[in-house]
This record gives structure tokens, sequence and C-alpha cells, in this order.
């Protein structure tokens, strides 16, 4: 071969070498440049190229995405394994559906289409193509709200009609044709196949013809589209009873302005008109009562007011209706609110609850209240009905009976107090002169006269609780000593019982002496009056969670649970033959109840019959025990 063949070869070689560049710096232009995401991984999962479109897609820079995991950049990870596991087996991937994160936190819906390039059976990098579907799958759920969205309307105006109990019909003037729904023929007591308006009008009461036909009259010679709605009373198939139908609806005009159909509904409302006959009925009660009757919120605001309550109160209704019930409530008495509301919210009632209110003049008035929860007709509580009954005479002849209770108590309690020390000193006499029984018969006088003072003290105390006026001076107590006080006063009054205390050491409360003192001594009257078989009398003390329990138990009948909720009552006695002589007003317990109400305290029992009576209250504990 000749230099001029070589050179002509070496051209053409050259030529050839310069296209072949060409081609592919315009292919790796094309592949770098291209609008179609593209990228590799190797064998670990780890991505070791990817084109700009890809980078655009997701909007990472090269660094952030390139030799990163591709796992990293999969929402779900159970995808890319699958992936990944399939293009290891070296299954060729069409279209699999994936979801990536973005770098602003957004995920892109994609379709993925990869295989593999292996050399030598070794696994070199994977050749991905990623299509953002991201638009179809956001308009797919789109269309798919929608639907079912339509669908839920579809259902609930169905459901709707159903729970309504709504009847339907549609009357069609071009056909001359009724057509209505079976609720509308259970409701109308149809069982006609062939209906027209004659037949409905047969069946209205005769006083509601006229005035039915004449409101369809109007209705076909109107110019335009227009709503009925009207009642009317409907006989019954046996013709011997009515119900009340509500009818509403609309009118269609054709082009021609003239009446092409009539669609409406049929509502029984028999229920309706019966209750608000009823309500009418029981407003007319209500405004006629002699008692305050008042309605409220379960927020304390009023919202009925009857004239009764005009006359108690002094409010018109327009001036409360609206406002807070605390306006009746004198301040002193105002957290009453809110423990009447917590029970009625709990759905209990208070009934002949005795309080105080205050009328608008800001007199204050003594009122009995009966205190009842208003459920809504699912058994909801949403309001709260109050009777108040004026008892002023009632609580001022009260007052009278404990004003003659008190001065009587006081004009007893002065003799009773010199016989008592006339008789220590004749015990003391008969001591010095062995005179046995003169001391036997002072010793009886002196029982006989504590006894009665402390009934005179129960009596002054009771007047005292029912006014309101019980004072309580508190000061440091020592158990011990107070209990060692109720026990020698005890001793007296008894001789087959044996107390005896129950305190593992020295314990100082804060409270008022003569007070407790009258607690305890009432608490051990009763054990022994219960106990008539004797036993021994326990007065003790233990501390319990940051405070001190005091109790009294004994052995004696035992109390009922069906009269352990009352014993606290005033003037209760439990009705049983077994304890039918045992003497007492019934009011001992009354006023342990009261005394440590006043002590922020409550007295509580624990009995079963035939196995003794524990009672037991807590009290606060002060500073070290004071040195007897």
């Amino acid at each position: 071969m000749n230099k001029i063949d070589i050179s002509d070869n070496l051209a053409i070689l050259e030529k050839e070498n310069n296209e072949l560049r060409n081609r592919v710096a315009e292919l790796s232009d094309f592949i770098e440049n291209g609008s179609v995401p593209l990228h590799w991984v190797d064998e670990s999962g780890i991505i070791i190229w990817a084109n700009q479109a890809e980078l655009d897609l997701l909007g990472y820079d090269k660094e952030e995405y390139i030799g990163h995991p591709i796992s990293d950049f999969h929402k779900d990870a159970a995808v890319i394994e699958e992936i990944l596991n399939r293009l290891t087996a070296k299954e060729t991937i069409r279209d699999f559906p994936a979801r990536l994160k973005c770098k602003n936190g957004s995920i892109k819906y994609v379709v993925i289409s990869s295989n593999v390039l292996f050399k030598d059976g070794k696994f070199i990098h994977s050749r991905c193509f990623t299509k953002d579907v991201t638009p179809l799958v956001e308009e797919e759920k789109r269309k798919n709200k929608l639907m079912t969205l339509l669908e839920e309307s579809e259902e609930r105006l169905r459901l709707a009609i159903e729970a309504t109990d709504l009847g339907t019909w549609d009357w069609d003037f071009e056909e001359n044709k009724l057509y209505i729904s079976k609720q509308a023929e259970k409701i109308l007591g149809l069982h006609l196949n062939d209906l027209n308006y004659h037949h409905i009008l047969e069946l209205l009461h005769p006083e509601d013809q006229n005035n039915v036909n004449f409101i369809i009259q109007k209705l076909k010679e109107s110019s335009s589209n227009s709503h009925f709605d009207f009642l009317c009373r409907v006989l019954k198939s046996d013709k011997n009873s009515t119900i009340w139908i509500r009818f509403q609806g609309a009118t269609y005009m054709d082009n021609t302005n003239k009446m092409h159909r009539i669609i409406g509904s049929v509502l029984d409302i028999t229920e309706l008109k019966n209750s608000e006959t009823k309500n009418a009925e029981l407003a007319a009660i209500v405004n006629s009562s002699n008692d305050a009757i008042v309605s409220k919120t379960l927020e304390g605001i009023v919202t009925s007011w009857n004239a009764a309550a005009e006359e108690l109160f002094g409010f018109k209704a327009g001036e409360i209706i609206g406002q807070p019930i605390l306006k009746l409530i004198p301040e002193n008495r105002k957290s009453e609110e809110d423990h009447i509301l917590a029970k009625l919210r709990a759905g209990q009632s208070l009934k002949h609850f005795e309080t105080i209110r205050i009328s608008k003049t800001g007199q204050l008035l003594d009122v009995s209240l009966t205190i009842s929860p208003i459920r809504d007709i699912t058994g909801q509580i949403i309001g709260v009905s109050k009777i108040a009954r004026d008892i002023s005479e009632k609580k001022q002849e009260e007052r009278r009976k404990n004003d003659f209770i008190s001065m009587v108590s006081h004009e007893l309690k002065t003799p009773l107090t010199s016989i008592l020390l006339f008789t220590q000193i004749m015990q003391k006499n008969y001591q010095d002169n062995k005179n046995d029984l003169g001391k036997q018969m002072s010793n009886k006088i002196e029982t006989q006269s504590k006894k009665m003072i402390a009934m005179i003290r129960d009596f002054l105390s009771l007047a005292r609780i029912e006014e309101d006026q019980l004072q309580i001076n508190k000061e440091s107590i020592t158990l011990l000593s107070l209990f060692e006080e109720v026990r020698e006063e005890a001793q007296l009054m008894i001789s087959k019982h044996k107390i005896k205390f129950a305190c593992a050491e020295p314990i100082t409360i804060f409270a008022d002496h003569d007070k407790i003192a009258q607690v305890f001594t009432n608490l051990i009257s009763n054990a022994i009056k219960y106990s008539p078989a004797g036993g021994t009398i326990t007065i003790g003390c233990e501390k319990k969670d940051g405070k001190v329990k005091l109790f009294v138990s004994d052995e004696g009948i035992g109390i009922a649970k069906e009269d352990q909720e009352k014993l606290f009552n005033r003037f209760y006695r439990v009705d049983n033959d077994e304890i039918a002589h045992i003497s007492g007003f019934g009011i001992g317990l009354y006023i342990v109840s009261e005394i440590l109400r006043y002590h922020d305290s409550a007295i509580e029992v624990e009995s079963e019959k035939g196995s003794g009576t524990t009672f037991y209250f807590s009290l606060d504990e002060i500073g070290d025990p004071i040195p007897s």
C-alpha cells in the first residue's frame, strides 16, 4: 500500500472517530440532560450515578444524592427492598409503583422501570428509569374523594329520609298521576295502585279540605316555581281517629309557565302536636303553681321563671332569665350551687333541701328546694329544674320553738347545777360520816342530774345549730387527757361496761375542747345504750394519711345497713322492736355530726347487725403534745 492510500485511510478513520465522538457526546448529553430521570445503583444499593432530571425531580444536589443508599430516598422500605431483590435475581421491572422523598419533605409518586448490567455474572449497576406520576395519582385521589363524597351525600340523604320517617310524593300534571313512596303510603294509609289528587283530598279531615284545595289551586295558578308548607289533619282508615300531617314541597313550571309537576314530602307530626298540647298544659300548671318553679342550664344560667318565682323573689322574668342563679344566693352560701350542680350532673336529685335565698330587695328568704335534672329524649342531662317553696313561716315557728327550748334549758340548767353541787357536798358529808346508804343515794342523784345536764346541753346545742350560731373555740387538746375526762364522766352511768383506751402514742389536736368532749360523751352514751349486755367500749386514735383518726367502738347489737345512712338525721330513731324500750330523742348523733361539720370533718360508721358498731372521724394533728 502506498503512502497516498495510507493517508486516505487515516483521514477516513479520523473522520469516523470525530463522528463517533460527536455521537457519544450527544448521547451523553441526552442521558445527562434529557427530561427522563435516570439513575444507577450498585449491588449494595448505593447510587453511583444520576442524571440532572433525577436530581431535579427530587430537588437534591449531586453530593446529597450520589453515593448514598437508594433506600434513604424511598418512603416505603419494603418497596425498595423488593425492587433490589428482583433486580439481583436478574428480573426486569416495569412501571413498579413507589414513593420517593424529596428534599423539601414532600412525596413524589413514581413508577420505576429497571434492569441490571451484568458482566461475567457480576452485578455491575442497575439501569433505572423514574417516571413522575404524582399529578396522575393526585388527580385519581381527587376523583376518588369526589366519588366518596357523592356516595356519602347520597347515603346521607337516604338515611336522613329514613331517619325522619319522611314520605315523598310526585304529582305529574302531564300524565295526571300521583306517585307516592312506600313510607308516604304507610303514613296516609293508602293501598291504591292508581292514585289521583281526589283520592288524597278524600282522606283529609272535612274541616281542612277547603283550605288544602284552595292552597293547591293557588299553586296551579302561579306562573313561576314556588314552595309550600302547610299542616292538615288526615283521617285514619278506621275513620275514628285523625293524624296531623305536614306537607312540604315545590312546584315546577314548563316552558309555557304552566304547572308541570309538584314534588313534595309528607311527615306525620301527630306526636309533635300532642307534645305541644301537653307542653301547653304543663306551662299552664307551672304558671298557676303557688311554688316558684325555675329552670336553669348546667352552668347555672336561668332559662325559665314562673309567676310564683316573680312573687317570691321579686324579679320579673325579663330581669332574671339569662342571668346566673347566683343572684339569688347569699354570699355565704354560694358554695352550695357548686355542690348542687355537681350532684345534678351526676344524675342525682335533691329533695326538700332547706336553705336561704335572697330577694331582689335584699330580703333573706327561708326556702325548701326540690331540684331535679332535665333530660332530653336520649337521657342526656341538659339542664336543671328547681321548685322553691317559701318556708319562712315554718322556720319562724322553729325559731320560736328553739328559743323556747333554749330558754327552758337555761332555766333548768341553773337549778340542776345547784342540785349537783349540793349532791357532791352531801357525798362528801356521807363519806366522812360513813353513811353508805346516804352516799349511795347521793351518787344516784348525781348520776341522774348529770344525765339531765347532758340532755339539756344537747338541746341547747340543737337550738344553736338550728340558728347557725354554734360557736367553735379551737385550742390545743391532749387526747389522753380528753379521753380520761369523758371516761370519768361516763363511769357514773355504767355498771356492766368497761371503757378502755387505744392510743399508741401521745397526740395533740387543735379543736374545741368542750364540743369534742360532747362528741365523745354522746358516742359513749350511745354505745352504752345499745350494748345492753355490757362489754368493752373502746375510745381510740391513730395517725392516718397526715390526720388523726378518732373512734368509739362497742360490742353491742349493731346497726342494719339500711339505717346507717339516716343515723345522723335530726330526730331519727331506728324502728326496731329490739330497741324500742331504749329512751332517746334522736338528736345525739345529729349533734355529733353537726359539731364535726363545724370542724370541717364528718362522722362515719361501720357496723353489722349483732357485731357491734364503730363510729369514727378525723381531725388535724398539731405540733408536739403538750405535757399533762
